[in-house]
């Protein structure tokens, strides 16, 4: 199936406290169908806030979805994340091996 106008694929970043904020947050972006896909990294962060070095363990939450979707996805994940400042950024795609579109449409809201 072919169609006429071009989805910008994204994948989105995003850090979360811990194991359980990550399913609860992509639990609710794939029901909501504004993810098709969250992949759950575990990482040892080390950052600046409020003038120290701090040292975390977070999960990283890369999330599969279509950049128009992001205001709606930052929405809920600032309703749903427990720091009032969070890291989510989006990456847009270029490229993607054959069929990837075609299931993230179906996927997709």
């Amino acid at each position: 199936m072919r169609y006429t106008t071009f989805m910008k694929m994204a994948i989105l970043y995003l850090t979360c406290a811990n194991t359980g904020e990550a399913d609860k947050i992509s639990d609710v972006l794939l029901e909501k169908k504004l993810i098709v896909c969250a992949k759950k990294v575990p990482v040892s962060s080390k950052f600046f806030w409020k003038d120290k070095i701090e040292n975390e363990e977070e999960i990283v939450l890369l999330l599969e979805t279509k950049e128009e979707l992001f205001d709606e996805i930052e929405r809920e994940v600032r309703r749903l994340h427990s720091h009032k400042t969070f890291v989510l950024l989006s990456i847009p795609i270029n490229r993607a091996a054959k069929g990837v579109e075609d299931w993230m449409r179906e996927g997709l809201k």
